[in-house]
């Protein structure tokens, strides 16, 4: 339903994060992974980040390239928060070869509230 309200560019671009094979592999050989996921069903509902402005989309890749142990490691908790299940192997490439990034330059609030922000 519409609010009726103004809506209000906001000045950060959008990153989707989205798990590849290497994820899907990692998460079906956990012993006890009793779930039956599919690569489809991990790219259903992707995290997204609100990231700096960008004119050029390099400009989206060099800052997820900046931030991408804090990204891997997010992916990685919000399934298995103890570490020593992680892959051993969480450089730059691996980040790459885990996870596609899907960059969106423009991001509108449709709502006239304000945000709330919750540390994680």
């Amino acid at each position: 339903m519409c609010n009726g309200g103004r809506m209000y560019f906001v000045d950060r671009s959008v990153a989707v994060i989205k798990p590849k094979q290497p994820f899907l592999d990692w998460l079906n050989n956990m012993p006890d992974n009793d779930i039956d996921l599919s690569l489809d069903n991990l790219r259903a509902d992707c995290t997204v980040l609100l990231i700096p402005e960008y004119d050029e989309p390099e400009e989206g890749v060099a800052y997820i390239d900046e931030i991408f142990e804090r990204v891997f490691e997010m992916e990685l908790s919000s399934w298995y928060e103890d570490n020593t299940v992680w892959p051993t192997d969480r450089s730059l490439k691996a980040f790459w070869e885990w996870f596609d990034v899907e960059f969106h330059s423009m991001l509108i609030d449709s709502l006239d509230e304000d945000l709330s922000n919750t540390p994680i």
